[in-house]
């Protein structure tokens, strides 16, 4: 268990730690000068049961909040030291505020210096802090008058912090490693030394991790648990770890910084979040305050916007958007502090919510009701909640990273919760079953108004669609769909195009007519067929007429533009593709030139990289420099080794 202090400067803080543990925790030249904490102390004191009791001891001082809290967070209990002869005071309020917005519930009050004052005084002082933990989640904790020159009063704190640490065990930690770094240094013969509190997961001595936001790799040579020399290290434990790493050094290394493992370094400068203004705040929060954001160890400069409304009340609560003018790290759940921008005072803080928010978009209503689908602790409700509202499919790999969970958890919370899930690339993607059934019927509807309006037309390929449809869906997830639609029954594919089931492109008895006569010249050539105006001579026909048929016969699928006045029959084209798709399969890398490809096909070169430009505007293949390679089977491009379009209409 992990026991931070909190309260005034020369409230005997550290001497309270010394009283308790024997440790001078103030560990700086200048503090043991000056008399005061400065910077973070540590101390440990091991128990009967064989757990560590660790301290983390904190500065009062109001210029050395920031020192405060890097300590603060991550602590399970806070001892909120008051002397009895000043009573609260204005860092005893700020550091109350900062563990409520921290969300630290369990506690006790520690009355110090209490051999200073007559017993009246200490009567006046704990009503003083009663008032001020009122409405706060310490209201109801226990307080102990305390002398740490005496002795006065140490043993029963003690006794009780000791049955506490027995009573509610380790913190849990759940979920891939995770730690704050709120020191570094060189230790001569051991070399780099991070010491923080590991959030969650578990470290092993040989584990490779990230120092992030930098991203550089880093091996765990050694550590050291709760002051003990350790081969496994744990979340909400106090964790000193010897790095090791061709980058590693104490000058790349500072505090804000995470060591954590390499699923879960994705850095961040924007992120939504519920935020809470102070009550006793004089002024209202605006749009763009600069502000100091404070999150694990990080102290960092940024400016908050209000999603809802333009200004923000004292003791208000709303969802908000934080700019950082640099990256950190943030997931899900984690708590905030803000301070003014000269970091003078605790303005207010609170929870992060979306740590990768969207680029646009987000003050428009259905982002707002994913945030507040947001507003919870458990996954399972949050992702239950979320696939309703959510404007796109949702990114399931992202959802993991940022709720940290390990794989066989998300794939038990994935099973829980009914969605549609495909696969996209790496990613795994999410849709709510109603949504899915949306882009069906939205599909489907499209489809039905393109057979109306362009009767001449095969159908539409995945990409047209799409452009069809109001909600813009990933391509990924459209043709997903359309697929689920085919295997119903419900829709129709030939080649590229996709069509309600019975539709067939129909031309005009008159441009049936033409085409018949027009086909056999197509084809005659085989790879060679004739330009527009060598047709237009041969059948006696307006060379514009000619045109205007051929593009006509081409929104059937029958034929397709390969260049300028140079038309392919769909079966020229199939056995084009097959040929081109044979020669990458021939060649090692797949990988084939313009010269190749013309040798394959026995045609000029000029004509040969016609037809490769016009694959290549196809995606059926992809151009790197002089070479090109297949990016899809040619069955899927061009329907090849089918004519039902040309049979149908013969």
């Amino acid at each position: 268990m992990i026991i931070g202090t909190a309260g005034h400067i020369d409230h005997g803080k550290t001497a309270l730690v010394h009283a308790l543990t024997g440790v001078d925790a103030d560990r700086l030249k200048e503090e043991k000068a000056r008399g005061i904490t400065i910077d973070l102390g540590y101390a440990y004191i091991p128990l009967p049961n064989g757990e560590v009791l660790g301290f983390v001891d904190v500065p009062g001082h109001e210029k050395l909040i920031h020192n405060m809290l890097a300590g603060a967070t991550g602590i399970d209990f806070v001892l909120v030291v008051v002397a009895a002869d000043d009573g609260v005071m204005p860092q005893t309020r700020e550091h109350v505020q900062i563990l409520d917005l921290l969300g630290l519930d369990r506690g006790a009050v520690v009355m110090t210096k209490v051999d200073r004052v007559a017993p009246g005084r200490i009567d006046e002082v704990a009503q003083e802090i009663r008032t001020l933990l009122a409405g706060t989640p310490l209201a109801n904790c226990p307080l102990f008058p305390v002398s740490s020159v005496t002795g006065l009063g140490v043993a029963p704190l003690y006794q009780y912090l000791e049955g506490l640490a027995e009573r509610i065990g380790a913190r849990q930690g759940p979920g891939h490693f995770r730690l704050a770094v709120d020191r570094c240094f060189t230790l001569a013969g051991t070399g780099t030394v991070v010491t923080g509190t590991a959030y969650s997961g578990e470290v092993r001595v040989g584990d490779r991790l990230l120092l992030s936001p930098a991203g550089i790799p880093v091996r765990v040579r050694g550590m050291h648990v709760q002051n003990r020399r350790a081969e496994l290290g744990r979340g909400g434990e106090r964790c000193a770890l010897n790095l090791a790493g061709v980058q590693v050094s104490k000058e790349c290394i500072h505090r804000g910084d995470w060591i954590v493992a390499p699923s879960l370094h994705a850095p961040c400068q924007r992120m939504d979040v519920r935020l809470r203004l102070l009550a006793g705040e004089v002024k209202p929060l605006h749009q763009g305050m600069p502000i100091h954001f404070h999150l694990g160890a990080a102290d960092i400069m940024g400016r908050v916007t209000l999603l809802e409304g333009d200004t923000m009340r004292p003791g208000q609560e709303i969802l908000a958007q934080i700019a950082l003018n640099r990256s950190t790290l943030a997931q899900h759940g984690d708590r905030f502090v803000l301070r003014d921008p000269s970091a003078r005072q605790t303005i207010g803080g609170g929870i992060v919510l979306d740590p990768h928010p969207p680029a646009r978009g987000r003050r428009k209503p259905a982002r707002l009701a994913a945030l507040r689908a947001l507003e919870t602790d458990r996954p399972e409700e949050a992702l239950a909640r979320l696939l309703p509202v959510a404007a796109t499919p949702l990114d399931l790999t992202v959802f993991q990273r940022d709720w940290n969970l390990r794989d066989a958890d998300a794939e038990a919370l994935w099973s829980t919760v009914p969605m549609v899930r495909m696969q996209r690339g790496e990613s795994w993607l999410g849709l709510a079953f109603e949504a899915w059934d949306a882009l069906g019927e939205s599909a489907l509807a499209a489809l039905s108004g393109l057979h109306q309006s362009a009767s001449d037309l095969p159908g539409a390929t995945a990409a047209q669609l799409r452009m069809q449809l109001p909600q813009r869906p990933l391509l990924e997830v459209l043709e997903a769909r359309l697929a689920a639609l085919r295997d119903a029954g419900r829709l129709a594919r030939h080649g590229p195009w996709f069509h309600l089931p019975g539709h067939l492109p129909q031309l005009t008895p008159q441009d049936t007519e033409n085409w018949k006569k027009m086909a056999p010249l197509l084809i005659a050539d085989d790879f060679q067929p004739p330009r527009v105006r060598d047709i237009a001579q041969e059948l006696g026909m307006d060379e514009k007429e000619v045109r205007g048929l051929l593009y006509r016969v081409a929104r059937t699928g029958q034929a397709f533009k390969v260049a300028h006045d140079h038309f392919f029959p769909r079966e020229i084209v199939a056995r084009l593709a097959t040929a081109a798709e044979d020669l990458g399969h021939e060649l090692a890398d797949g990988r084939f030139t313009a010269a190749q490809y013309r040798d394959r096909i026995d045609v000029g070169r000029k004509l040969a990289i016609q037809i490769l430009e016009f694959f290549d505007r196809s995606a059926f293949t992809r151009r790197q420099g002089n070479l090109r390679s297949i990016r899809q089977l040619s069955e899927a491009t061009f329907g090849a080794g089918g004519n039902e379009l040309q049979r149908a209409n013969q």
